[in-house]
């Protein structure tokens, strides 16, 4: 009966991308405040920064897209994708807080954002992205999944949390 179903029923595809350092280049930073020393990281530097005890963030930066440097080899891949698709099943998943920004932005550069989700997750953490990913399949039924991030700790755990799935996948980890 599986056989039959794949011979008549397209796959249900799931197409993810990341925001800062993946479609775009911005000018915010991350601040971190330690023993009374501030310090800022660039979102790329951030992706491997290792988190000391007593670390403070500060993503103030992150609630506007501020001098944004469209990443076009990335960007052409969404377009592409939003084209063959209509943008069915296309999402911007970002540890920023707040996603009105990201909509305006991609709107702004002439991405068809009628079917296009952004998801703000307000947290850095690489688990919280491999969950919403594992959510969307669980209880979707997504069994086609692409997702593209500049973060290797967001990669790996994507890739950990696939592994365990009966779905068609690829991760792409975006360097630059």
């Amino acid at each position: 009966m599986v056989l039959l179903r794949s011979l008549f029923v397209e796959s249900k595809k799931l197409r993810v991308f990341d925001f800062d350092d993946t479609l775009v280049k911005t000018t915010s930073f991350i601040y971190v405040t330690n023993k009374g020393k501030k310090r800022k990281l660039t979102p790329g530097q951030y992706a491997v920064y290792k988190e000391k005890p007593g670390d403070e963030f500060d993503f103030s930066d992150f609630q506007k897209v501020q001098n944004p440097n469209e990443i076009k080899k990335i960007t052409s891949v969404l377009r592409r994708i939003v084209s063959s698709s209509g943008g069915d099943g296309v999402h911007i998943l970002t540890a920023r807080a707040a996603y009105k920004p990201i909509r305006q932005y991609l709107k702004d550069i002439g991405i068809n954002m009628s079917k296009i989700y952004v998801t703000a997750l307000a947290s850095n953490n690489p688990k919280d992205k491999a969950d919403w990913i594992e959510d969307k399949i669980d209880n979707d039924g997504y069994d086609d999944v692409y997702f593209a991030d500049d973060s290797l700790k967001n990669v790996n755990a994507t890739k950990k949390m696939l592994r365990g799935k009966n779905v068609k996948w690829r991760v792409q980890h975006i360097k630059h």
